[in-house]
């Protein structure tokens, strides 16, 4: 097939998630979640959560540090499952696990948008949608209206076709706004161009301080273990506070702590192998980590935590090839439920994502864009990381991974 000669059509999925300092995003509007139950909101977080660890271990065999946001990545591909039919839709399903009652899968992403974005909290946290599309060119109306409704996704028109760079720049500009200026440039110049019809973005923001913040003045120069022949020098934070207890567990291969953000509704959770980070990652699944989490008590423990600041770049296209989903990447793609035609196919996934962990709390932010074509006791416990080690953000109560990493060098 002659991809010249069909239209082209460039959907950016740009997906950023921030914990900042001083960053306002303004209050979103709230979803219409129609009849959202609590079934269909847990089979989504478990879809989510899924995906994750389906991620993770396509890319645990590299080299280095990993960090990326799960639920970014999933929110913005179920916008483009909204047009998805036929094989491509059956394949996209498979990867990302979606619901696939419409009603269901649309109403949860709505009700979970909506608890995100609730009021009164102790912590930040809010998300996004936005759609740009070409000022001239029809897309269903079947399309159009779930995005708005469910996921809240606003529409504004631009002219790809005569102002592409004008229009990459207004993007990349609300891009820069919802993080803060701490993504700048997400959509480089070339991405797009004057066959390019539309482009989706999603945001999500968090700022959260630990419970239990560490002291800075107890924070030293200490080795971190890469390799047995491997060692870094790091700032290693340390926390032994007397009145502090944590969720806590141990077993003959592995640490598991969970630090709580300020509010109670999020935490961290830290899997801290004995010896090799492996011995974790060959058993890493959402079945066995709700398994780890039923082993949690609350314990008095001694903390000893890098301070890690790094960035990830993935270019996920074929990762997601692999995963099960090579058809949305081919000539062979059916998105007819965004414009009545098969005339679209996706031709990159990029995700970017940085996280700063310190003694405060954490501070992180994630883009993602996606291009398609036409076509207590005495404190006996220590937990010493200092040593690679995954970390998880999540939702405390509904278990939702906002956030999945790997610290292997808190250096770089």
């Amino acid at each position: 097939m002659n991809y010249m000669n069909r239209k082209i059509i460039i959907i950016g999925l740009i997906i950023v998630a921030l914990f900042l300092s001083g960053c306002v995003i303004e209050p979103k509007p709230t979803a219409d979640d129609g009849e959202v139950t609590q079934e269909g909101i847990n089979a989504v977080i478990d879809a989510n959560n899924q995906f994750a660890f389906d991620l993770y271990s396509e890319y645990k065999s590299e080299e280095g540090n990993i960090f990326f946001s799960p639920y970014s990545i999933s929110t913005a591909l179920a916008m483009t499952y909204e047009g998805a039919k036929g094989q491509t839709a059956k394949e996209m399903q498979s990867v990302f696990h979606f619901p696939q009652d419409d009603n269901e899968r649309r109403s949860a992403f709505a009700g979970i948008y909506n608890e995100i974005n609730k009021k009164d909290k102790g912590y930040e946290l809010s998300t996004a949608n936005a759609l740009w599309a070409q000022k001239d060119f029809a897309f269903l109306e079947e399309y159009i209206e779930p995005i708005e409704q469910y996921y809240r996704g606003k529409i504004t028109n631009l002219d790809f076709v005569t102002r592409t760079e004008e229009s990459r720049k207004t993007i990349n500009d609300w891009v820069e706004k919802q993080t803060n200026d701490k993504i700048k440039d997400l959509i480089p110049p070339g991405s797009l161009n004057s066959m390019t019809r539309l482009v989706l973005t999603n945001a999500i923001y968090f700022k959260g301080d630990w419970v239990y913040q560490f002291d800075k003045k107890n924070t030293r120069e200490d080795d971190f273990k890469i390799t047995e022949n491997n060692i870094v020098k790091v700032p290693m934070m340390h926390l032994d506070n007397d009145d502090a207890k944590f969720n806590y567990a141990q077993t003959e291969d592995f640490q598991i702590l969970e630090m709580p953000y300020k509010g109670e509704e999020l935490s961290m959770l830290i899997l801290l192998p004995k010896d090799n980070i492996k011995s974790i990652e060959s058993s890493l699944t959402s079945e066995k980590l709700s398994e780890w989490k039923n082993m949690l008590k609350k314990e008095e423990v001694i903390i000893y935590m890098p301070k890690f600041t790094f960035k990830t770049k993935y270019f996920m296209s074929d990762a997601l090839v692999d995963m099960g989903m090579p058809t949305a990447f081919s000539g062979g793609a059916d998105f007819s439920g965004m414009t009545g035609s098969k005339d679209l196919f996706i031709s990159f996934v990029i995700h970017q994502a940085f996280v700063d962990v310190n003694e405060e709390g954490t501070e992180a932010a994630a883009a993602t864009a996606a291009g398609m074509q036409f076509t207590a006791v005495m404190p006996t416990n220590i937990f010493r990381a200092d040593h690679p080690f995954i970390f998880i953000i999540q939702e405390k109560e509904t278990g939702n991974i906002l956030f999945l990493g790997r610290v292997v060098d808190p250096s770089k």
